[in-house]
């Protein structure tokens, strides 16, 4: 390769990173602009509150059911080809929701929104895997990263804004020139890549049992607190998911072109890094969820005003998540994992002791510690899932990746809300909080001990070994470090 191919291909690779996050941006700004737009869409549209829990619903169960659907499709027919499909259904979809006259109609454009988010999501971390060596995928993953906490920090703000001054629309609107720049981008820098190792054929029963599976589970986390953890409906939702989830292992064991690969989940970092992907999200997302509410319902701040008390939090994983991801690249992922989750259970031990008198001075150490434990395991996590597995199932390792943290995420705002559910006042308010940030502090201490225990000590920039494919070899190890559980 002479060196102007080479610099040439080293530009196509950070263009590449720019489209990914062009998208990425987009999903994680929707995310939370919406949520400050519900008031204005429930005068505007005459919601019911079950219709505007339906609108962050219908998104949550779209998105998280097809996550690993989403991640196979991309390595059986192209991951390049599955993000642009899933960018041109988002804007598609989001364009359609800004023209919505009633509740029914915004909430199938919501649905629609999360099935584009689910092609596109684990699209973005293979194309990166792909596009990088694995000397450099920490950096690439912490720039990811980064962008995603961005998103998250300007999307209350920019919402609150937008409300205000245009219309609840506009927020969707925004959608269509991100999504125009990263399909642009992404033509003009990306190179197609898929699994060559199988035949493009799709595991129809295997999609249609996991299906089945993640969709009653998500609706009985969604629902668990309003419902009762105890009703018939949510006890039934909860076995028709442990039925599909069976059927979805019996059936990918039998079938000769599976889904998704259990040897995977022979490899300790990969299954390390997705315990942890499950519990970070459980320990902040609640966290998250009912601190605004605090703010709002006990200190009395407005919802454009909650959210900019939030960046703290966001602002500190902008600056550190690249800074971890360039770490992971040198002495590995398995310390900063550990420092991170240690860093928010800090946080939520901190912010389990709040009064209905804190305000916002007590709680900025807790937003900060949270934002650099959050970056701290983030960027260094995605790296290590990824280096965990062979490149070519990076799309579907990538899915379950997400979905492991879409679960963890709405089980934490579901245990949460399960002791806010109870409360008649302020006071009781405030105390059930404390006892939920307090689980949540003991969950993430649970996982830095899981991550330390489970994660390789190796270093990062492929020293990981892969798991191997069902009925393939393991290639050779760089270390004799034991990498495969029971070991």
């Amino acid at each position: 390769m002479t060196e102007r191919m080479r610099l040439n291909d080293e530009n196509r690779r950070w263009w590449t990173l720019a489209a990914m996050c062009f998208a990425l941006f987009m999903v994680m700004l929707d995310n939370t602009v919406v949520n400050v737009a519900l008031p204005s869409i429930q005068d505007d549209l005459h919601t019911s509150i079950a219709g505007l829990e339906w609108t962050v619903n219908a998104y949550t169960l779209a998105f998280g059911v097809l996550l690993v659907t989403g991640g196979r499709l991309g390595d059986i027919f192209g991951r390049r080809r599955v993000f642009l499909l899933g960018v041109v259904l988002f804007a598609a979809s989001s364009l359609f929701i800004g023209f919505s006259q009633s509740s029914a109609w915004l909430i199938a454009g919501r649905a629609t929104q999360g099935i584009g988010a689910a092609l596109m999501m684990p699209a973005t971390l293979s194309i990166i895997t792909n596009a990088f060596p694995p000397h450099e995928r920490g950096k690439a993953i912490g720039t990811w990263a980064g962008v995603s906490a961005l998103a998250l920090a300007i999307g209350p703000v920019l919402g609150g804004l937008l409300v205000e001054q245009v219309s609840w629309q506009s927020i969707f609107f925004i959608n269509l020139p991100v999504a125009a720049g990263a399909i642009a981008v992404t033509l003009f820098a990306t190179h197609e890549s898929r699994d060559e190792t199988v035949v493009p054929k799709v595991d129809i029963a295997g999609i249609a049992a996991i299906t089945v599976g993640l969709t009653a589970l998500t609706l009985a986390l969604v629902e668990a607190s309003a419902w009762g953890w105890g009703s018939p409906r949510i006890l039934g939702l909860f076995a028709l998911s442990a039925a599909g989830l069976l059927a979805f292992a019996r059936i990918e064991q039998r079938v000769r072109l599976p889904m998704v690969d259990f040897g995977f989940f022979g490899s300790r970092t990969f299954l390390g890094t997705n315990v942890v992907a499950f519990i970070v999200s459980f320990s902040m997302l609640g966290m998250f969820f009912f601190l605004t509410l605090y703010m709002q319902n006990v200190l009395g701040y407005s919802p454009l005003q909650a959210g900019i008390r939030f960046l703290p939090t966001t602002l500190m994983v902008v600056v550190v998540a690249p800074i971890a991801g360039r770490l992971t690249d040198s002495i590995g992922p398995r310390p900063l994992i550990t420092a991170g989750l240690a860093l928010v259970a800090t946080s939520l031990l901190w912010q389990s002791f709040l009064t209905p008198t804190s305000g916002f001075d007590f709680l900025l150490p807790g937003f900060v510690l949270m934002g650099i434990g959050i970056a701290l395991v983030m960027s260094p996590m995605s790296t290590a899932a990824m280096n965990a597995v062979d490149q070519s199932k990076a799309g579907v390792a990538s899915g379950i990746l997400s979905m492991n943290r879409m679960v963890g995420g709405t089980l934490g705002v579901a245990v949460l809300g399960t002791f806010i559910g109870q409360t008649a006042s302020q006071a009781d308010f405030v105390d059930s909080l404390g006892q939920g940030l307090l689980i949540g502090s003991l969950v993430a201490v649970a996982g830095a001990v899981i991550a330390w225990a489970l994660i390789s000590p190796e270093l990062a920039g492929g020293a990981v070994r892969p798991a191997p494919a069902t009925g393939e070899a393991a290639p050779p190890a760089v270390d004799p470090v034991p990498e495969t559980v029971g070991a």
